[in-house]
């Protein structure tokens, strides 16, 4: 009998890339965002990759597991991630965002979940087939269909910090995605713009930025031109819940869901919230911030607040989003996965699950049509006809390019080096713009 391979040698591997100046309620993105890559090696050769959330943070906490993960089998993964959870050292573990702040996120992230990916990316190498058929139930399609992620975007230009120049890029989106956009118009045309590159013809709005009549009319923009499409918006729950009535009580013909449209307020939980919102308009609901734990599902299935669970696996892990998607499919509700800055490893990570979710998800979400471009391995997932073909490969479908590895990583320690820290501040660029701006709650970015 063939003796399983033994992982030697766990690596974390902070990285960094460049975004645009887009804008969300907690402000607008920095000039470079950063992740960090679990790598582990095995003894027949073999690599595994994982990607999570970056920062000194979840540096520290990987690196501390680093002895509960090396020698082991890679057959017992599923006691190796129970292990790492049960002795985790730190604050990183799932609370819940019902106020939406970034700094959030270094204390929301699973330390595991990169391990966890890693893991099963040299279970699949080993038995010769894909992530997604050692999740769930299996593989159950052959495509995913991805969502255009969509934002408005301030002017770099009006800053002095190092925001990318894509300016002389051959590719469209390439150059649109670092322009100025803040009308109805300029998000028409960067709806075009990835449709034109990508064939992605459903899309999302990044609201919470202006007020929230002119972010449905916006809305009402992009279905126009998309008349076929399927628009949601998401304002992280800034409005209020008379406000998000307001804005959407006629929405529900033409608004395919909100996400997390208003919060806990008054002494009633997101949850609770929600359902009313729901009460009063009709809209079909979505959250990635009142249900990122079981026992936060099972209080929002017994309220019945919302329809569609987004399972981000960077959340859950792969495991528990595709077992968040076997029980939404039996309640006759929807999957769906939740995005935010990412590198193609965990692109690949969000692919698999969303292959093996039983149902019919919704289009994916992801950020990535906005880091394209600088990936991290060979030969990166393609979007082609507003969808991702899974890999014929094994494990997670993707290979470490170490080269463009190694420049990942030289930009985030020059970033540490040069501002003393790698925490995401969606604050600094909006002091260029509205001088002393904080972040406030329930007060679009804005709107001052």
């Amino acid at each position: 009998m063939e003796k399983m391979p033994v992982i030697t040698k766990m690596e974390v591997v902070p990285i960094a890339g460049f975004d645009s100046i887009v804008l969300n309620i907690g402000g607008a993105h920095s000039p470079i965002f950063t992740r960090t890559l679990v790598i582990l090696h095995d003894s027949s050769g073999a690599v595994g990759v994982g990607e999570t959330h970056g920062g000194e943070d979840m540096k520290v906490l990987l690196d501390a597991a680093v002895p509960f993960v090396e020698g082991r089998s890679i057959s017992d993964y599923k006691n190796i991630i129970r292990t790492v959870r049960e002795n985790r050292q730190g604050s990183c573990g799932i609370g819940g965002m019902n106020f939406c702040d970034m700094k959030m996120f270094r204390c929301t992230m699973p330390v595991e979940i990169a391990i966890e990916a890693a893991l099963l990316d040299l279970l699949g190498k080993h038995m010769n087939v894909p992530v997604c058929s050692l999740l769930g139930d299996g593989k159950q399609r052959d495509e995913v269909e991805i969502l255009g992620y969509l934002f408005y975007i301030l002017d770099k230009n009006k800053t002095d910090l190092p925001y990318r120049d894509e300016s002389d890029s051959p590719n469209p989106w390439f150059r649109r995605r670092n322009q100025p956009a803040t009308t109805h118009e300029d998000l028409v045309e960067i709806a075009q713009a990835v449709n034109e590159q990508y064939g992605i013809s459903n899309f999302k709005l990044k609201a919470g930025v202006f007020e929230g009549f002119y972010e449905m009319e916006t809305i009402r923009a992009i279905k126009k031109a998309f008349p076929e499409s399927r628009v949601n918006i998401d304002p992280n729950a800034c409005w209020s819940l008379d406000q998000a009535i307001a804005y959407c009580k006629d929405a529900s013909a033409y608004l395919a869901y909100a996400e997390d449209p208003c919060g806990p307020e008054d002494g009633y939980s997101g949850r609770e919230i929600l359902r009313e919102f729901k009460n009063a308009t009709g809209c079909r609901v979505a959250t990635n911030m009142v249900t990122v734990n079981m026992r936060q599902l099972y209080h929002t299935i017994s309220l019945g607040s919302v329809d569609i669970i987004l399972a981000d696996p960077v959340f859950w892990g792969l495991q528990d989003s595709v077992t968040v998607g076997r029980l939404l499919n039996e309640w006759r509700l929807t999957w769906g996965s939740h995005s935010n800055n990412h590198f193609d490893v965990t692109l690949a990570m969000y692919v698999q699950c969303a292959a093996a979710a039983p149902g019919n998800p919704t289009p994916m979400d992801t950020h990535y049509i906005w880091q394209d471009g600088q990936g991290v391995t060979k030969e990166p997932m393609q979007i082609k006809n507003g969808k991702i073909r899974i890999p014929d490969a094994p494990g997670l479908g993707v290979e470490l390019d170490m080269k463009k590895v190694e420049e990942a990583n030289a930009l985030y320690n020059k970033l540490v080096e040069t501002c003393g820290t790698a925490v995401r501040n969606d604050a600094l660029a909006m002091q260029y713009f509205i001088p002393n701006w904080e972040r406030a709650k329930g007060v679009p970015t804005m709107v001052r």
